[in-house]
């Protein structure tokens, strides 16, 4: 394993970030805090408790995944789309590296940005509500699994695309939506029995249900299930990402 390579790949994606720093970390943070004004203030007046919890409380986790997910994706697919763009993917895949130290690099890089903006996320919305972390291990996890996952779902759109705009059809029209109706502001348990099992094929469900039973061991469905589906999801894009590498789709093209 050649981990200087991979140190070098790794220092300059998170240099990137440094350089664009009111972009990376500042507008995330405003966004949320935006959101918590916004949810917190004026439904939470209407809506005191969610399953027990208060209702500004009850939103955290979910504007922290809302945050994970769209970053996730976003710092890893521009992180592997530029170099594509520029052409100076070229000089990477001539390199001494496999496609394993290529992914570590890039999605590592990813997954940390995100981990930071969803740390800063938490400790700013411990400004506007009072939190409980009923299972730190367990939230850690989820955090880091996701982080990952979704870094390594962008680093495939990053190869997909062909211009900016796809970069954002995904998030934008795919990723965002579900992340509204699985769960984010509301219990599933308030839905219509009908639109109940229809949320259950949201996989993003099972995400913030099993995050958010970290914090209030509140939860829509199984921490079990929760786990389950993440790990099937991210055994999903990695092996799409080694299919990409090793078939040199829309790579070496």
């Amino acid at each position: 394993m050649n981990w200087h390579a991979i140190r070098v790949i790794y220092k300059f994606e998170m240099l990137r970030t440094w350089n664009t720093l009111l972009q990376s970390i500042a507008s995330p943070v405003i966004s949320t805090s935006l959101y918590f004004v916004v949810f917190g203030a004026a439904i939470g007046s209407r809506i005191e408790t969610v399953e027990g919890v208060s209702y500004g409380s009850f939103i955290v986790p979910g504007l922290i995944m809302l945050s994970l997910l769209t970053q996730s994706i976003s710092n890893a697919s521009f992180g592997i789309y530029f170099p594509k763009f520029t052409g100076t993917i070229y000089e990477i895949l001539s390199a001494p590296l496999s496609f394993i130290e290529i992914v570590l690099g890039f999605v590592g890089a990813a997954a940390t940005k995100s981990l930071i903006i969803g740390a800063i996320i938490l400790a700013t919305a411990g400004f506007f509500v009072e939190l409980k972390i009923a299972h730190p291990i367990w939230m850690l996890t989820f955090l880091i699994l996701t982080c990952i996952t979704f870094s390594l779902f962008g680093f495939i759109i990053g190869i997909w695309a062909d211009n900016f705009e796809k970069l954002q059809l995904i998030p934008l029209l795919v990723i965002t939506p579900l992340v509204f109706l699985g769960g984010s502001f509301y219990s599933v348990s308030m839905l219509p029995p009908l639109w109940q099992k229809i949320t259950l094929f949201n996989p993003v469900l099972y995400l913030i249900s099993g995050f958010r039973w970290s914090f209030f061991e509140v939860a829509d469905v199984s921490v079990g299930l929760s786990i389950a589906m993440i790990l099937i999801f991210l055994a999903i894009c990695l092996s799409i990402v080694w299919w990409m590498f090793k078939t040199g789709y829309k790579i070496r093209q």
